[in-house]
């Protein structure tokens, strides 16, 4: 099911918001997984060429939920490839926002959900065990909580503290 929404008229309501509670995340990614519009709770990561937290996340139910990786912006690895999307995409997740790069973008085009990145890296991550969960992040410089609700179309991505629909 397609959320009923654009993130332009969330913009035109917020527009004047200075509490901080309404963000708009930079222009700077892009789509790569078969939903262009999706919408769910935040769950946050942070991480940093290693990709073992995503891993654990998306094998587990993402009952609507969009997973936010703070992967620092690296354009060195790629936090989430063609196996990771189709878990997510299996386990119920809305989508994927990705502060780095994702790879097998063929498959990631097939999978049911949406995917947000920086780029395509061929490279994978090395598995350490490293990072963070359910951390506030910066994405672009865009603070995201745990629990914040993120929406994102062929407009753009916005983050509420609270749900706009």
């Amino acid at each position: 099911m397609t959320p009923d929404f654009t993130t332009c008229d969330f913009c035109d309501t917020h527009k004047n918001n200075t509490d901080g509670t309404f963000r708009v995340l930079p222009p700077v990614f892009k789509d790569y997984g078969k939903r262009l519009k999706f919408a769910g709770r935040a769950v946050t990561i942070k991480c940093f060429e290693d990709n073992s937290l995503v891993k654990a996340a998306l094998d587990t139910p993402g009952e609507g939920r969009v997973l936010v990786v703070d992967g620092g912006a690296s354009l060195r690895r790629a936090l989430v490839g063609g196996n990771l999307g189709a878990a997510g995409a299996k386990n119920g997740w809305a989508g994927i926002v990705v502060d780095g790069c994702v790879r097998d973008s063929a498959e990631l085009a097939l999978c049911d959900l949406g995917i947000r990145a920086l780029a395509l890296m061929p490279l994978p991550t090395e598995k350490r065990n490293e990072g963070q969960r359910d951390v506030v992040v910066q994405i672009q410089g865009v603070t995201v909580r745990p629990g914040d609700w993120l929406y994102a179309d062929e407009d753009g991505i916005v983050v509420s503290a609270t749900a706009l629909t």
